[in-house]
């Protein structure tokens, strides 16, 4: 009998370090990473009358809600932009984040019966997540690209800048913000379930506290007493950077954008410890 040469042995062992992100491991189970994101995406538009469209709706009538309640009844400054393509770039951005962190919270108690059963490793299934996001903010990238072809041939008053050249940055940080707090999260929420009813109303608070419906120039002029929650909320120097290189308006500087790596990079690195950590007898509490 002829031996596969291309067949790979794992040992599972209870120790391990919990820094071992087992790479290796997830590389070798990239075809399951594939799946899980061909199954996010396919059961939660299966039994939907619109399908993918809802990819455009979602951003697209909270631009027009956002325009007319932020933009004209309070009369927010939207730093000289057009209103409804200031709040399509911080929906746009937010709602990337925003998705990786309340899914990836979950991912323990949402997947306990596939973890009970099968081995692979833990951490293709937040990963999966990530990844299956980027495809719908991908299709809102689109939205958003076509919304600025417009207003640039209105003539409206934004131009690109050298920072879009970012972009893939932003990106990154997006998805590793939330997948670090996102984990730190799931491990609480194996012990302590009520967590799980806080993160969405959390998530939703956190958006007021970051620059999606106004611009921080506005939050410094009108309360410098409490524009220091607004500043120190690392998604605030990604929103702004975003609207920098895209729209040639925010408040970008190389050392908020530092400071929002250095906080990413943290709650990564404690979010792998932590996620390490728990997944070794989360069955036992979940």
């Amino acid at each position: 009998m002829s031996m596969n040469h291309n067949e790979q042995e794992w040992t599972i062992e209870s120790k391990s370090s919990l820094l071992d992100l087992k790479l290796n491991e997830i590389w070798a189970y990239r075809d399951l990473l594939g799946l899980l994101v061909r199954r996010d995406f396919v059961s939660f538009y299966k039994q939907t009358i619109l399908g993918p469209l809802w990819f455009f709706i979602q951003p697209l009538f909270t631009t027009i809600i956002f325009t007319f309640i932020f933009g004209n009844l309070a009369g927010i400054s939207t730093d000289g932009l057009p209103k409804p393509l200031f709040y399509m770039a911080g929906i746009t951005a937010w709602n990337y984040f925003a998705d990786c962190l309340t899914k990836t919270s979950t991912v323990f108690k949402d997947n306990a019966g596939i973890f009970g059963k099968v081995y692979f490793p833990r951490l293709i299934m937040p990963l999966s997540i990530v990844v299956s996001n980027l495809v719908r903010f991908g299709v809102q990238m689109l939205l958003f690209i076509l919304m600025m072809a417009y207003y640039y041939f209105t003539d409206a008053p934004f131009h690109i800048t050298w920072a879009i050249s970012l972009f893939p940055i932003i990106v990154v940080l997006m998805a590793l913000l939330g997948l670090g707090a996102g984990m730190i999260i799931s491990a609480m929420t194996t012990k302590y379930r009520d967590l799980a009813f806080l993160v969405t109303f959390g998530v939703q608070l956190l958006m007021y506290a970051t620059t999606v419906i106004y611009p921080l120039s506005e939050a410094l002029k009108k309360y410098p007493a409490y524009a220091w929650i607004i500043q120190y909320n690392p998604m605030t120097p990604i929103m702004e950077t975003f609207r920098y290189g895209f729209l040639g308006e925010g408040t970008f500087s190389w050392g908020s954008l530092s400071y929002a790596i250095a906080i990413t990079t943290a709650l990564l690195f404690f979010g792998v410890i932590i996620f390490n950590k728990v997944e070794r007898n989360f069955v036992d509490t979940v």
